[in-house]
């Protein structure tokens, strides 16, 4: 009876689909429908009667051929988790120049509104992925289409032989029936191979996205080295060397003092001990700040203890015990040290659990507060800075932050060494 209730459930939810399929894919054929129906309504013995036609053709598979493919995207990453990426070219910024022209990345334009409409229209038709999408409007309805539509010819065979005098015409309505039912879980499946094959941008498509990722990727890590640079050089002048200088001039003003003013001089000494322990102090700090020392002697998942020690938050920690290469877990350890950082200045929480696992390609932190949530990414914030750091090991940031809590972050970076 389970068995039962399950077919006919997926007999059901597989009908819906092949519907939805067949609608989506449908949709450019029933523009060239209707340009056919106004030729022959304009009038076949007028010689002009296939120019309005051939206009709603060409404009109508050109404006629909984006929201067509977006739409089947939608569908098969929401029925099988089958992401097929876009593929469209990023519009790169525009710009104004010194001279005060605004470059939009193909050329100079007196005005932003021209500069981002040139840019627009450019894209819109340099842009391979546009006429992939218009080529697809053409397969879709010959493939995915024609086979989601068996279920639906079955069941309406069936609507109209079943309702028939004759016994052929219900034989018939019932071999429609079992067809229609039968195909109904599996005719819509057609969606998904059918869209990998033409819709995933080319080979020569996707080695270029990846060469201006790289690219993007450089120019981040260049920049927060500098940045990191210029705060290790501010933490040295203001704390550490500024303590010595003047740990110099006790120990120089001591000196002088030590056969006139002994207990002067002892004072001066002891001035200097306590600076020469809280440079110590700072220096230590600042080594932690660049790499802290357990990480390189533990691990990550000793340091991350270590820190959820040091934390004001109450922290708990779960995690296999893993090794992997530094530079993963300096990632990893200042990304979670950025989310329990967050989850005290801005979330206000109290506790936060962080979970530390593999998954067989790569390591997967999960770090999750009670805090009141609200967390949005920010272009120049911290979790896009997070984002861009994970990005150069092709890991992934994902955030789950609705208002009044819980905020979950689940951090992704592969690694071979597992």
């Amino acid at each position: 009876m389970r068995q039962l209730v399950t077919w006919a459930a997926s007999a059901c939810v597989g009908f819906v689909r092949a519907g939805a399929v067949v609608l989506v894919s449908m949709l450019v054929p029933a523009v060239w429908a209707a340009a056919v129906a106004l030729a022959i309504w304009w009038g076949p013995g007028n010689p002009w009667s296939w120019l309005p036609a051939f206009l709603v053709v060409c404009v109508g598979s050109i404006a629909l051929s984006r929201p067509v493919c977006r739409m089947f995207r939608f569908l098969v990453g929401k029925w099988t988790s089958t992401v097929v990426a876009p593929g469209y070219r990023e519009a790169p910024p525009v710009v104004r120049m010194s001279t005060g022209f605004w470059w939009n990345g193909f050329s100079y334009e007196r005005t932003s509104r021209d500069a981002r409409m040139d840019q627009r229209w450019r894209l819109r038709w340099n842009d391979p992925a546009n006429w992939r999408d218009l080529r697809f409007t053409a397969i879709a309805p010959c493939t995915a289409g024609l086979v989601a539509a068996v279920p639906l010819a079955g069941v309406a065979t069936a609507a109209i032989g079943l309702g028939g005098q004759t016994t052929v015409a219900r034989l018939v309505g019932l071999l429609g029936l079992v067809v229609g039912i039968g195909c109904s879980p599996y005719a819509w499946r057609i969606a998904e191979p059918v869209a990998v094959r033409f819709l995933r941008a080319s080979p020569a498509m996707a080695l270029a996205e990846r060469v201006g990722e790289l690219t993007s990727q450089r120019a981040d890590a260049t920049i927060a080295q500098a940045a990191e640079i210029r705060r290790i050089e501010r933490d040295l002048h203001d704390g550490a060397q500024a303590r010595l200088v003047a740990l110099g001039l006790s120990l120089a003003t001591a000196e002088k003092l030590m056969e006139t003013d002994p207990e002067q001089a002892r004072a001066l000494m002891r001035d200097a001990r306590a600076g020469a322990a809280t440079s110590l102090t700072e220096l230590r700090e600042l080594v932690k700040g660049i790499n802290p020392p357990v990480l390189n002697d533990r691990g990550l998942v000793a340091a991350v203890r270590a820190f959820a020690l040091d934390s004001p938050l109450e922290v708990t920690v779960s995690a296999d015990e893993l090794r992997l290469d530094p530079p993963i877990e300096s990632a990893a350890y200042f990304g979670i040290a950025e989310l329990v950082t967050n989850a005290v200045k801005h979330a206000h929480a109290t506790r936060a659990h962080i979970r530390i696992a593999g998954d067989g390609t790569g390591i997967v932190v999960e770090v999750e507060d009670d805090g009141r949530g609200g967390a949005a990414e920010r272009a120049d914030g911290g979790l896009a800075g997070l984002r861009r750091r994970l990005a150069v090991f092709d890991g992934t940031l994902e955030i789950t932050s609705p208002q009044g809590g819980p905020t979950h972050v689940r951090m992704s970076v592969p690694c071979e060494s597992l």
